[in-house]
């Protein structure tokens, strides 16, 4: 029998032990799953309010607490036990003498993973652990499944992301990276709160999918008789809002794109944009160092970050460069505008960059980039001055008509942020539309649709505005030292289980 055959049945096995408890119990009339348990403290309190309890000390207060079961030493006429709430960890202590022979073996009896509420005094024993002499106790959940550590260990990678609500009962580590997710998420929205920006919450069910390059999720509207599309970026939608007179906008957004899976993508991901009137990128580069040093102080009270083996340092200025010249001193290749199109294809095919035959130069340079540079920024920098072929939807650069007025944040060799100075002459989007229209029609899938009500919305007037988009996820990232987007999405999204209907 192989290994995982084996596993199988001894889980099998496990598995039928505990449905013969569970008719037991039930037919000793004890309720398996009860409705409501009130507690007194969670387990966190009481490990606070008794840290300074002395060893073999009794607290005289009397507490009622519930938890999932994690271990069990049995000792005769007494014994320990391990529960864990949502906060933390405590011992129990059982007396044969104080609960009889049945309530003590019955106690007893219960499984790892049951969840139990008990009652007793806190005291810490004679050798200094903080427990609780349980003096009641009621089951609350019976468990039929044990928990992953006793069948096999939750070892696989995948299994952990498939059954996250598992890895999480027994890997602390994971659980304290969606902690600390949470606190970031909540460090973003104060930032914005303070620099006066207004949330806001825009449609995730677009008629046209607009603002990025990305290919988009398809579905239908009964009702309305109409595809709709799940939104790739929430962009026309917050830039809308510039025209209606709204001028500090930002939204923590779920997007949606139908790309590839890797540990830098998934097909959901949360992203917050925040735009601003009156500003360009300029303002969105100090805005967006401003934010992360800020969120990143308050979630590792440090301005050294420590990301799979690389030092990144917050604490200085973030550097700024060109995308030329960032190809020139770290990709070692010297490219510009001025280049004929096919010294660019050569220079491309020298360094085994695929480019189309439908590629301008600035698609060119832009896959240079990506090839010979990115991976190869650690420290936060800023990749100034992008090329406009492949950015439709930003300012152009004020002295180059190749360029437009856009940054991307790079750090760990990865794109953080992404940034504009808006573009909001109508008639310049309309061109620039209708060249993304063409790309579509030419069979590109993910050039951006021509979106009439948008255009309209620029006619009645944008002011000047500065827009960034950050990926969330990847900025947990990098703040929890996670190699892949999947450690970081609770549930992030996996192919069917082999043998397993849908």
């Amino acid at each position: 029998m192989n290994q995982e055959k084996k596993q199988g049945a001894d889980l099998s096995e496990l598995m039928g032990r505990r449905l013969q408890k569970l008719d037991d119990l039930k037919d000793k009339g004890i309720e398996l799953y009860k409705t409501k348990f009130i507690r007194t403290h969670k387990l966190s309190q009481i490990r606070e309010k008794y840290v300074d309890l002395e060893a073999g000390d009794k607290s005289g207060e009397a507490v009622k607490v519930a938890g999932r079961l994690m271990a069990k030493r049995r000792h005769g006429k007494a014994s320990f036990l391990v529960i864990k709430d949502g906060s933390a960890t405590i011992q129990l202590y059982l007396s044969l003498n104080t609960l009889g022979d049945e309530r003590y073996n019955l106690f007893l009896d219960f499984d790892i993973g049951d969840f139990v509420g008990v009652s007793g005094e806190v005291f810490k024993t004679r050798r200094g652990e903080l427990s609780i002499s349980v003096d009641d106790f009621e089951l609350l959940t019976k468990s039929l499944r044990p928990l992953p550590e006793k069948w096999h260990g939750l070892k696989d990678i995948e299994t952990r992301y498939r059954q996250r609500y598992a890895d999480l009962i027994v890997n602390s580590d994971a659980k304290d990276v969606f902690i600390r997710r949470n606190k970031i998420i909540k460090a973003i929205r104060q930032f914005f709160n303070k620099e006066d920006f207004m949330e806001v919450e825009t449609p995730m069910l677009h008629p046209i999918p607009g603002g990025a390059t990305a290919r988009p999720f398809i579905t239908y509207h009964n009702a309305l008789d109409m595809d709709l599309y799940l939104r790739i970026a929430p962009e026309l939608y917050l830039k809308r809002l510039l025209v209606g007179g709204f001028e500090r906008v930002f939204e923590l957004n779920r997007s949606f794109r139908n790309e590839g899976i890797s540990v830098k993508h998934n097909p959901e991901f949360t992203m917050l944009e925040a735009y601003q009137a009156y500003a360009d990128y300029h303002d969105m580069i100090e805005l967006t160092e401003k934010l992360i040093k800020k969120v990143a102080g308050e979630v590792t009270e440090s301005k050294i970050i420590n990301y799979q083996g690389m030092e990144l340092d917050f604490g200085r200025p973030w550097k700024k460069m060109t995308m030329l010249e960032s190809l020139e001193k770290i990709g070692k290749v010297k490219v510009s505008y001025e280049m004929a199109l096919e010294e660019l294809r050569s220079i491309a095919a020298e360094f085994e960059v695929a480019v189309d035959s439908k590629d301008g130069k600035g698609k060119i340079i832009s896959e240079l980039f990506e090839k010979l540079v990115e991976s190869n920024i650690v420290q936060p920098t800023f990749i100034i001055d992008y090329p406009l072929e492949i950015t439709p939807l930003a300012k152009t650069h004020a002295q180059n008509p190749e360029l437009v007025e856009r940054f991307e944040l790079i750090m760990a060799g990865r794109e953080v942020a992404n940034a504009f100075s808006e573009l909001t002459d109508p008639r310049e989007q309309r061109r620039r539309f209708e060249k993304q229209a063409a790309l579509r029609k030419a069979g590109d899938e993910e050039a951006q649709y021509l979106d009439q009500d948008y255009l309209r919305a620029l006619q009645y007037g944008m002011p000047p505005a500065g827009g960034m988009g950050l990926g969330v996820d990847r900025l947990v990232m990098i703040l929890t030292d996670s190699p892949s987007i999947r450690d970081v999405i609770i549930f992030p999204h996996m192919r069917p289980e082999a043998g397993r209907e849908r």
